[in-house]
């Protein structure tokens, strides 16, 4: 299975739309994942034309503006026999990656993707994959926008696409 994923979209105050590079690298996918900071449901309703979405609520996603899509702080999504931890990480920088990996402590999840930096992270950390897409619209102390994917099978492997140029 082949999963795309993004997180910190924040459209539109980082973009008007998501950016053309997006619905290429997302073309082909099973499903998507948005780890958060969505701002306008439009943008989960557009990437459901090209695949079922999860998503779950970022600290600049007002609930009350989310009708069709429900989003909890954090979710489980079951793939075959492998579990993906989804959840924004909210919180003070530097201790994003920490604070998503405690809160599926116990779940026995293959894989936890997060969000809340803008920055990629793709390691495997006491046997998790611990996986974050970066922005594809806000880049933070990153030259370049980006997303990911995740293939899925006997194992969880993470994929970082950047793109030529910052938004």
């Amino acid at each position: 299975m082949k999963i795309g994923v993004l997180s910190d979209s924040h459209i539109p105050y980082r973009g008007k739309a998501l950016p053309r590079f997006i619905w290429e690298a997302f073309s082909q996918v099973d499903l998507i994942l948005h780890a958060g900071d969505i701002a306008e449901e439009s943008v989960l309703i557009d990437l459901n034309c090209l695949a079922p979405v999860e998503a779950v609520r970022g600290n600049m996603d007002v609930e009350e503006s989310f009708t069709r899509f429900k989003l909890p702080l954090k979710k489980i999504i079951t793939t075959g026999n492998k579990k993906i931890g989804l959840i924004h990480g909210n919180g003070s920088s530097g201790t994003t990656m920490e604070r998503a990996r405690k809160a599926f402590e116990g779940e026995k999840v293959d894989c936890v993707v997060f969000g809340h930096s803008h920055r990629p992270f793709n390691e495997i950390i006491d046997g998790m994959l611990m996986f974050n897409p970066g922005s594809c619209t806000d880049p933070r102390r990153e030259p370049r926008p980006s997303c990911g994917i995740l293939h899925v099978g006997d194992t969880v492997t993470g994929e970082i696409l950047y793109f030529d140029k910052k938004i």
